[in-house]
């Protein structure tokens, strides 16, 4: 079995140039995943080089501290989308989830979700700050404000993904919730995990190592 139709493939770093992201698309298209993920300044070139492809142009909001106003996300959603994005991946406004502000929290994200319009909307929780009942009330407040996925990580934190975080998820999200793993996936074998643990994207920068060994 392959798995190229679970990978967002991903170029999020400071340093990412023209001629990478260029690359990343070439291989977005060549082993057919499900997206690129890469920087908002980006999302233009991506819809030029994948136009008449299936692969989505997916780029990141709030990113990576979650820490912007309401109204910056939405904005940039909003920019994200004319320029060609069809998925949005936006970081939690952490700050007011750790201060028990959910409903702050989940107010942004009904804000952000009606701005994505048909664009898929996956929200970043950064698992690595939050403990098991945090996690629990992430899944709740992301699945309260409508949005299509939760998200474990922006890569940047000091972890990133683990089974035992998507298989909390998945019990918790029920059916209308999808979940997108994200951060230190390097192997084939610690994405198989991740999607057998209920995983329904994989966001990795090593798509084209690991999808078909």
């Amino acid at each position: 079995m392959t798995y190229n139709h679970y990978i967002d493939h991903t170029a999020l770093k400071a340093t990412t140039t023209k001629q990478e992201i260029e690359t990343l698309c070439a291989e977005a298209k060549e082993h057919k995943f499900a997206s690129v993920c890469v920087n908002p300044c980006f999302v233009p070139l991506c819809k030029k080089l994948l136009e008449g492809t299936k692969v989505n142009v997916c780029t990141v909001i709030g990113f990576p501290l979650g820490a912007n106003g309401t109204s910056t996300k939405v904005f940039e959603i909003t920019k994200a989308i004319s320029e060609g994005a069809t998925e949005i991946d936006m970081v939690m406004n952490i700050s007011l989830f750790k201060s028990h502000q959910y409903d702050e929290v989940i107010n942004e994200i009904k804000m952000c979700k009606t701005a994505c319009s048909n664009a898929i909307l996956k929200v970043i929780v950064e698992t690595c700050y939050l403990d098991d009942e945090e996690k629990k009330q992430a899944v709740a407040c992301v699945k309260r404000a409508g949005a299509d996925f939760i998200k474990t990580s922006t890569g940047f934190g000091p972890s990133g993904a683990t089974v035992k975080d998507i298989q909390l998820f998945k019990k918790y999200a029920g059916k209308g919730l999808k979940i997108k793993a994200s951060g230190g996936i390097n192997t084939h074998a610690q994405m198989v995990e991740l999607i057998k643990a209920g995983a329904n994207r994989i966001g990795t920068s090593k798509g084209t190592l690991i999808y078909k060994k």
